[in-house]
């Protein structure tokens, strides 16, 4: 029987041995792209049957440059680095791996929350500068009682919801692609976009990434926000329309924001977003634990084998 050919476009993993592992009775022959530009990964996979991708763009000339791959098998949560339309006229299936990092996302959303509403950050230069002071720092607000809003209601925000509410927090959510028995069932208010925004002392994105959605949080929407409130990102950051954030921040209008993705990554060195005490920023670390990226790494290659064996994935991207 002849070898498989997987071609891995990118891995920003310490090893790919999680991957092996799960394709190891396929005995694949596994080849790695020199680089994530289209020409270096057509290279390697343009005869494979499978491709497995973290961040690379797998466009429509790079889709119409692989002759049998049947899946395209992507190592993370969204798909927007891959042209899925283009993919499904050749017949081929795509893979993700929705569900890896829920704990470490929801984790990292209450991490930022709580960092904001406690001054955490403030708090901490202060004292590092030698001043153990209080009045700089005030003032905050109990957490019980407050309201979060949740733009969106997948996995990761409904990981939050049991999160936010141990806090003491009411939690309200605005997506229409969820039935309101799905919110009930997770004790959540289904609101309009526009409630949501009026209501919420933290207003945390955990919507996709898609032409409708980008800068869906723009400057009417924070004009809608109360005063004071505080917004979260630890989905895309084009979600959020920065220049519009910059001058809700600017105007006092905004009491700080929490971001693990901004627009464009890395953050540029001199962006407006730097060196605000109310900003929190990390480098998009949510999705991470040691135990998340094997979880991501093996879904991801078992689904691969799983088509390549003539059976259905678990986590098809539906076209």
């Amino acid at each position: 029987m002849t070898r498989p050919i997987i071609a891995v476009t990118d891995s920003p993993f310490p090893s790919l041995d999680p991957v092996k592992a799960a394709l190891a009775k396929l005995d694949p022959d596994l080849r790695i792209a020199k680089s994530s530009s289209a020409e270096d990964i057509i290279a390697v996979a343009h005869d494979a049957d499978a491709v497995i991708v973290c961040y690379a763009q797998i466009t429509p000339a790079v889709i119409a440059g692989l002759s049998r791959c049947k899946v395209i098998g992507r190592t993370g949560l969204g798909v927007d680095n891959i042209d899925v339309p283009a993919a499904a006229a050749r017949g081929i299936t795509v893979t993700y791996v929705p569900d890896y990092c829920l704990r470490e996302v929801s984790d990292h959303t209450m991490a930022l929350l709580l960092a904001l509403a406690r001054k955490v950050p403030l708090a901490n230069k202060l004292v590092h500068s030698g001043r153990w002071e209080l009045p700089p720092i005030l003032p905050f607000r109990r957490l019980e009682g407050q309201v979060l809003g949740l733009i969106g209601f997948g996995n990761i925000p409904r990981a939050v919801v049991p999160k936010a509410k141990a806090f003491g927090l009411t939690v309200i959510a605005h997506d229409p692609f969820v039935t309101k028995d799905v919110l009930a069932s997770a004790g959540v208010e289904g609101v309009s976009f526009d409630d949501l925004l009026a209501r919420s002392d933290f207003v945390s994105v955990h919507a996709p990434l898609m032409p409708a959605t980008r800068g869906l949080v723009n400057a009417a929407a924070f004009a809608k926000m109360k005063k004071g409130a505080f917004i979260i990102n630890t989905a895309r950051g084009p979600l959020i329309d920065e220049p519009a954030l910059i001058a809700a921040l600017d105007a006092g209008h905004l009491g700080g924001a929490g971001l693990d993705v901004v627009t464009t990554e890395p953050l540029a060195k001199d962006s407006p977003l730097l060196g605000r005490d109310n900003v929190i920023l990390t480098p998009h670390t949510a999705f991470y634990s040691v135990e998340a990226l094997i979880e991501l790494q093996t879904k991801c290659a078992t689904d691969v084998a799983r088509v390549l064996a003539g059976e259905k994935p678990v986590y098809p991207v539906k076209a």
